[in-house]
């Protein structure tokens, strides 16, 4: 019986490699069949996961101390770093030894490295979930951390690891010097009780509220749209450390008919009382936040961003694709399809067929031809 190993950060937030992840194990476990484990490197014993593990999932918490290093100053701060990640890595590779996995799955970025230099027998997968380019594009990332992605850690990944998963056919070609790297995109598991009439006047956006998410020019873009259609409501579901900026962006810009939401409960029937969804990123390792869109028949407009959004939006089908910051195209657009009823019914009866590509059985389908090739090798 095959065992697969995952090792991610943590499951205590919100996320969505977190869920996918959680979705893809507990498929594996009911209906393959295989031993599933998921080892957290950060998360302690007592906190709760946020997504729900199936029954046969054994889960390790390793709980390592990680932050601790903060609490310093250079040079100081590197020596307990490096303590920290001694410690890690030995817990780690005590743990698989002690599951004997046939493939370790270390998912996204987060301590890859690490993952695909652990000394065991087991195949080393790494399943990005977001574009490399991810770590020298976004602002907050600090230029040693750029230099040192840049010239040393990915260059580790790909020496190591013995297979490298993507979610486009963009992400893969920048691993040209790794060993093997396959292209399998997500699915939602989604169930959809009800589909979008498309005549509410309410538009949806939905995602973590962070710098790549690009929610300021989502925001600078309704200013325009809510002056010309007062009677439309823009809502914004998700949480994160822009929550209090752009609610003093929108204060401070007397923007109207536009609310942040934050989490829901049941965003499933916010977006079926939604007539169109919207997603101004910067940048998008696939972007669930389209297929569940998607799913419920909605039409779709996104900056045709860096990965995502171009492999789930058929251009003019079943939404719009616009020039990654024309802002401009974008207004045209989203008044384009507030103003023709009859053109977001026409891509929502679209929009349902395409997200059938990506249904969940099709890709576990794949997932498991994968692991079973490899583990073979």
């Amino acid at each position: 019986m095959m065992k697969i190993a995952y090792i991610l950060p943590a499951l205590t937030h919100y996320g969505g490699a977190e869920r996918i992840i959680v979705e893809k194990a507990n498929y594996m476990a009911e209906f393959f069949n295989y031993n599933v484990y998921i080892i957290t490197l950060f998360q302690d014993q007592k906190s709760a996961n946020c997504y729900h593990l199936f029954k046969t999932i054994k889960q390790f918490n390793l709980s390592i101390p990680y932050h601790l290093q903060y609490n310093y100053r250079y040079p100081k701060r590197l020596w307990k770093k490096i303590i920290i990640y001694n410690y890690m890595r030995k817990k780690l590779t005590k743990t698989i030894h002690t599951i004997g996995p046939d493939i370790l799955v270390g998912v996204s970025y987060s301590k890859a490295e690490l993952v695909s230099t652990i000394r065991c027998d087991s195949k080393k997968v790494i399943e990005c979930h977001e574009p490399r380019a991810f770590h020298f594009n976004i602002q907050n990332r600090s230029f040693t951390h750029k230099l040192y992605a840049k010239y040393f850690y990915f260059k580790i990944i790909e020496k190591n690891a013995d297979l490298i998963v993507t979610l486009t056919n963009e992400s893969k070609n920048q691993w040209k010097k790794a060993k093997q790297v396959e292209v399998i995109p997500n699915f939602s598991t989604m169930q959809i009780k009800q589909f979008s009439t498309c005549k509410d006047k309410r538009i949806i956006a939905v995602g973590r509220l962070r710098e790549e998410k690009g929610f300021f020019r989502l925001i600078n873009i309704w200013k325009v749209v809510s002056e010309k259609y007062s009677d439309w409501q823009l809502d914004i579901y998700g949480e994160g450390e822009l929550m209090n900026n752009l609610t003093e962006f929108i204060k401070a810009n007397n923007i109207n008919n536009v609310t942040l939401r934050g989490r829901s409960d049941n965003i499933s029937k916010e977006y079926a009382t939604s007539s169109i969804c919207v997603v101004t990123s910067h940048l998008e390792g696939f972007s669930i936040v389209l297929l569940e869109a998607l799913k419920h028949g909605l039409p779709c407009i996104a900056f045709d961003c860096p990965y995502g959004p171009r492999h789930i939006i058929e251009d003019e089908k079943c939404g719009f694709l616009i020039e990654d910051g024309n802002n401009k195209q974008f207004i045209e657009k989203l008044c384009h399809l507030i103003e023709d009823e009859q053109l977001r019914k026409k891509f929502s009866t679209a929009a349902i067929a395409r997200a059938k590509l990506f249904d969940t059985d099709i890709i576990m389908k794949q997932w498991r031809n994968l692991f079973e090739k490899i583990a073979k090798q």
